[in-house]
Parts: structure tokens; C-alpha cells; sequence
């Protein structure tokens, strides 16, 4: 270590000690609540192709917490719109904008950032965020997350408009596998 990267290093540490010295950030209630969307979730997609007809396929997608019980890891492979279709999520909930956050990435090289909140029931999760287009354009859009029972749930998506106007896109419905739906069944949502 040479003379002058002593004082660097040294405000270096100064900075980070105090880190050291605070305990980590502990789940809250949201975090712990992610916990009850564990599994392999088998998908059914129907989405409007780009010829207006509606397209079915099918996917996977596994399910499990990441780092530190803060996030949602959901890792998606299926086909759509007669391609094979790879994707990867994270949602997890962010106590200082008090909402719930989430990021996704596909086969494409733009990221997908969606926040939202929960109906009171707890049973619908609302996510408005912005995502490519087929021309590489940015667009709103709008995800509707419905779960209708601790194993099955429904994703509507919609392309929301500069006016306001929206046009659902695609619905997926997921239905937990049983040896994944014993398993986490008794998580809380």
C-alpha cells in the first residue's frame, strides 16, 4: 500500500465501520408474505398475437425467496407467440416508498420495473411499470395479479395508452403442482 492510498483507505473504513455496527434489516410482514408463493407453478398463456388472434401456450414457472427473505425469485420458461420465451422476476416490497416492487427481464435487453399495492383482501396485486414495445419502444403497462385460491392464480396484463385507455395484452393462469402446493400451503399471503 503506497503513502497515498492510506488516506483513502483509511476514509474508506471510517465509512463502512459504522455499517458493521448495524444489524441487518429483518422480513416484515410483506417479506414473509411472499413465502406463500413458493412452487413450481405450471402456466397457461393466452395472448393476443400480433395478427389480433388470440394465441395459447404454455410454461413453467419456479418460484422461490432470494436474498435474505426480501424477494421473490420467479424464473419463467414456456413458449409464446410460437417462440420459446425465458424470463426472470424479482418482487419483493419497499418499506420506504411503501409499496410493493418489482423488476423483470426477458429476452430482451430492457428491464421491466413494475410497483403496486395490494387490494385490502390481500388477494389482488396491482403493478403499473413500463416495458418494451415490439419496436424496441417504451410502453405503460399494467399487470393484474388475482389469486384465486392458495394454488391458482390469474396475471392479466394490459397495454395502457397515453390516454388512459387500456388493452389487456395476455392473461396467465398459474396452478401450483401439488408436491410444491403441501409444501407452502400454510405460508401467510
Amino acid at each position: 500500500m503506497t503513502s497515498r492510498s492510506l488516506p483513502l483507505f483509511a476514509a474508506l473504513l471510517l465509512a463502512v465501520a459504522p455499517l458493521g455496527a448495524q444489524e441487518m434489516p429483518k422480513p416484515q410482514a410483506e417479506h414473509r408474505k411472499l413465502a406463500g408463493f413458493v412452487g413450481t407453478w405450471d402456466a397457461t398463456i393466452e395472448a393476443i398475437g400480433m395478427d389480433g388472434k388470440l394465441q395459447n401456450s404454455k410454461g413453467v414457472s419456479v418460484r422461490k425467496m432470494g436474498p435474505g427473505g426480501f424477494w421473490l425469485i420467479d424464473d419463467f420458461e414456456g413458449e409464446m407467440m410460437g417462440s420459446q420465451f425465458t424470463g426472470h422476476g424479482a418482487l419483493g416490497y419497499d418499506p420506504q416508498q411503501k409499496a410493493w416492487v418489482q423488476s423483470w427481464v426477458s429476452m430482451t435487453p430492457l428491464l421491466m420495473v413494475f410497483t403496486g399495492t395490494f387490494d385490502k383482501a390481500g388477494k389482488v396485486l396491482t403493478m403499473i411499470g413500463d416495458g418494451p414495445c415490439v419496436d424496441g419502444t417504451r410502453i405503460k403497462m399494467k399487470n393484474v395479479t388475482t389469486w384465486t385460491s392458495a394454488d391458482s392464480m390469474t396475471c392479466e396484463v394490459f397495454v395502457v395508452m397515453p390516454d388512459g385507455a387500456q388493452t389487456k395484452s395476455m392473461t396467465i393462469t398459474y396452478t401450483r403442482r401439488a408436491e410444491k402446493a403441501v409444501e407452502h400451503r400454510g405460508a401467510k399471503r
